[in-house]
């Protein structure tokens, strides 16, 4: 008989996992209501970052809508929204010295971030989560930084709440000194608000079948850096974007470069996942791009002080699950509600919060006990101008992924001004099926980086301030341990010593003499591209003990 671990239980009536733009806009809004009802009402937030916004990464231009619904005062309560978009400009890399500068008339309109009627803000994703949950406390909300969901409590097909991962486990699984079990934090409805290929979010999506009749759900990495730049450089409100060079034509994604707040610039790629060559390397690809004129410039004579790299869900609607069962709820990139077409997710994910929460608190209000599915929130989900917005943007990225960079751009470009009237196109294949043999491909030779404007992924990792237990289990499970040696090397060259953008995973020699697939788990910036695009899907993500991992600081 398996030995009964005795758990403490915290009851609550609504728990959420993921103190990220989603679940805490649904906190927010279900205290709100409450307030207004004079209803007694208890809600928990647990966040795995050592604290809120600690794991928090995205680009960002933030539209304000969902926000500006949730707080209209915003403003006045010192939102941290202080740097608008003031000049967009799209930009095509040919080679690594030249570009062309697309005008503004041929620019999808979901690409512009000036005019409209609504102003857009360059913005820190963590600082706006640090600031929200500032918001929750204020209203009552419990919110436990630090303690890692590891695994939904489901009974007779209902999920009950959530157990928090036992502190203090030893890599043998032993238990340390100063051994605690994890929590039993249960709920009338449990939401979940994990981001892109949240862990627990993808056991319940096989387990309840959310994904049936959908595509698959595809996927971008996307790295950042935070730059001091110089003040004759300066222009808070710059926004740049563009794709082309150093990526090929079979191999999509883009850049973004921001002028934001206190003379800093955010530079990033977003590289999909749906990629052929095995030899790629998204992290050295970034690297060599800042070097291109257009990206140069700004950044030259400046300090590069943060780094990060993050999984983005970018399928839309054609692969955006069903997000409701009997208990709970997915949100956000849990879910995959960011809109590709405008490279924005936070807007969108805080609108499903806020669903979220007017549906289980309508539900609460009526005596409701929990347990139930809530098919009220997918017509008002439906009904709401984020789903609108992934509607009218399905095409986006399949259509690139089918026609390339620039066919897809143009097929996108004439479904707008059409107003959708073109046939929705599909990609039926997931990311981790689209790796091609190695064989097929000459090993790429990356520059070395210069330590001015490229750098290498150990003093990367350094400054995403990753921190993991060293006496811990890893939290990188492969099903086969043998597998990568045995299938990968041969095949793909095994391409986890490149897709990771931290170190994770080196093919090394053992004493003999023999390739040993090594994994440096104390590296993870928990970034999920492995769990993604292993070709195998052999490896499979795990929380690692609370409070470990990225501690981004204004990322």
């Amino acid at each position: 008989m398996t030995e009964q671990v005795e758990r403490d239980t915290m009851d609550f009536d609504v728990v959420i996992v993921g103190a990220g733009p989603s679940g805490l806009a649904a906190a927010c809004r279900l205290m709100q209501q409450a307030t207004e009802a004079e209803q007694e009402l208890t809600v928990c937030v647990v966040e795995k970052g050592s604290e809120v916004g600690a794991h928090i990464l995205s680009g960002a231009v933030f539209e304000p809508r969902a926000l500006t619904e949730l707080f209209p005062d915003w403003q006045e309560r010192g939102a941290p929204l202080t740097t608008p978009a003031v000049r967009d400009e799209l930009y095509l890399l040919k080679d690594a010295d030249k570009a062309q500068k697309l005008p503004n008339a041929l620019v999808p309109k979901t690409m512009h971030n000036t005019g409209g009627d609504q102003t857009r803000y360059v913005i820190s994703a963590g600082n706006l989560c640090r600031w929200l949950a500032e918001q929750a406390e204020a209203l009552g909300v419990e919110i436990f930084p630090g303690f890692a969901a590891q695994e939904a409590i489901v009974e007779d097909g209902v999920v009950r709440g959530i157990l928090i991962g036992d502190m203090g486990v030893g890599a043998d699984g032993s238990e340390k000194s100063g051994h605690m079990p994890g929590m039993e934090l249960r709920a009338k409805y449990t939401l979940f608000a994990e981001g892109a290929r949240g862990h627990i979010g993808k056991r319940l999506i096989a387990e309840y079948s959310l994904d049936q009749g959908r595509d698959p759900q595809h996927y971008a990495i996307g790295l950042k850096e935070l730059w001091d730049i110089p003040a004759d450089k300066y222009e808070p409100g710059l926004v740049l974007h563009g794709s082309g060079w150093p990526l090929d034509k079979h191999t999509h994604g883009g850049w973004f470069l921001y002028h934001g707040d206190n003379q800093q610039a955010v530079v990033g790629l977003i590289m999909d996942l749906a990629y052929h060559n095995p030899y790629l390397s998204p992290f050295d690809e970034f690297q060599r791009m800042k070097h291109h004129p257009v990206l140069k410039q700004h950044l030259e004579g400046g300090k590069r002080v943060a780094y990060g790299a993050r999984a983005i869900a970018k399928g839309g609607i054609n692969s955006l699950p069903k997000m409701t069962f009997p208990g709970g709820l997915l949100i956000g990139c849990d879910a995959g509600t960011l809109n590709f077409a405008k490279i924005k997710g936070l807007h969108t994910a805080m609108k499903s919060g806020l669903v979220a929460a007017e549906s289980v608190f309508a539900a609460l209000k009526n005596g409701d006990e929990g347990g139930k599915e809530l098919s009220a929130f997918t017509q008002l989900w439906e009904e709401s101008w984020a789903y609108q917005e992934l509607k009218d943007s399905a095409s986006f990225g399949p259509a690139i992924h089918k026609y390339g960079t620039v066919g897809g751009g143009a097929y996108n470009f004439v479904d707008q001004l059409l107003g959708g009237k073109l046939p929705t196109v599909h990609d039926t294949k997931p990311d981790y099926a689209t790796l091609k043999p190695a064989a097929e491909f000459d090993k790429i030779d990356y520059p070395k980086p210069d330590g001015k404007l490229s750098f290498d992924k150990p003093s990367s990792v350094f400054l995403s301030n990753t921190n993991h237990e060293e006496d811990q289990p890893c939290h990188l499970k492969l099903a086969d341990p043998d597998l990568p040696i045995r299938d990968n090397l041969p095949e793909y060259a095994e391409p986890a010593v490149r897709y990771c953008p931290a170190g994770v995973y080196e093919v090394v020699e053992d004493d003999a003499g023999k390739p040993k697939f090594q994994i440096n788990f104390q590296n993870c910036v928990h970034c999920k591209t492995c769990d993604i695009k292993d070709p195998a899907q052999n490896i499979t993500w795990v929380a690692p003990e609370g409070g470990g991992g990225p501690n981004y600081p204004n990322m």
